[in-house]
């Protein structure tokens, strides 16, 4: 039995993890991968201490950090269900269930899909979702950025600096994001940008040799070759494992107030699979430790 059990190893969980093992809590980390969001910035230039610095090293420190103390950290165990029992939780994954006298729900968010046609049958032949992660396997090739916001055009700055030809493929009329990172998008030699352009199917052999878009100003479709489609539309909360359980708003976020308390007793969350409004890496942090501490807090309570 663990004192608490924390969802995800992102900013809120690892920190909530560091928060519960210097109170001597026996803490369980649970997540499919360590860094979550944050492993997929190229550069992190708003948290504090560092002017810069890639989201791949934050979360190595990250890491280096919380395995300083007494945690159990075990990824490649993705949750898929949670279940209230008289004074504990069961934690489930695939392949085995764990238990906590507490939980904590710092899952993040998860890639939102296009669900255009190609998109599932070529992932991992030309279909990503994640830049850093995988942009150096488009060395020298034409590759398409779905999206118009600051995702998509970060994506479309680190794979410049690899690929041959970059388009970002914009659904609305002007791009989002940030006023700098727009600037760099236009000073780009090798980004071109088409706004007003739906995407309506990927398509390819074995792998990914193109995508076909449609203009929604004028309805004329065109064909565009390329080799990789990186997807950058936004996501949506990994909060499924927890409804009905747990109360979510309308857009799946897990609603909690200013200890981080959802409205089961013991169960807590943090970070951007919640309904706080700053959806920052600093921000998750602080999450993760005000949930620890009232994890904490509750079972002195219940002692």
């Amino acid at each position: 039995m663990h004192d608490t059990i924390i969802i995800g190893a992102g900013p809120a969980g690892l920190t909530a993890a560091v928060y519960a093992a210097r109170k001597k809590l026996k803490t369980l980390v649970l997540s499919k991968d360590v860094g979550g969001q944050t492993i997929w910035s190229f550069g992190v230039e708003n948290y504090l201490g560092f002017r810069l610095i890639s989201g791949v090293e934050l979360v190595r420190r990250f890491e280096e950090h919380v395995r300083e103390f007494e945690v159990e950290l075990k990824t490649d165990n993705e949750v898929t269900g949670i279940e209230q029992k008289d004074d504990y939780f069961d934690v489930h994954t695939k392949d085995e269930k764990y238990l906590g006298k507490t939980v904590v729900i710092a899952s993040g968010k998860i890639p939102r899909k296009l669900n255009v046609p190609g998109e599932e049958k070529f992932l991992g032949r030309g279909v990503a979702y994640c830049a850093t992660c995988d942009a150096p396997l488009f060395l020298g090739k034409d590759v398409a950025v779905i999206g118009g916001g600051n995702a998509a055009l970060d994506a479309a700055l680190q794979l410049s600096q690899i690929g041959k030809q970059i388009y970002v493929i914009n659904i609305n009329a002007e791009l989002g994001g940030d006023e700098i990172t727009r600037d760099k998008i236009k000073a780009a030699d090798n980004i071109g940008v088409l706004n007003n352009a739906q995407t309506l199917e990927i398509s390819g052999e074995v792998f990914v040799n193109g995508i076909k878009i449609r203009d929604k100003t004028r309805g004329d479709e065109r064909a565009i070759d390329v080799q990789g489609v990186f997807v950058e539309i936004g996501s949506v909360p990994s909060s499924d494992f927890a409804r009905g359980l747990v109360e979510v708003n309308d857009s799946g976020e897990i609603k909690v107030n200013c200890r981080s308390e959802t409205n089961i007793p013991g169960i807590f969350a943090a970070g951007d699979v919640t309904d706080v409004s700053a959806k920052q890496i600093i921000a998750a942090a602080g999450d993760g430790c005000k949930a620890a501490i009232s994890a904490y807090d509750h079972l002195i309570r219940k002692k």
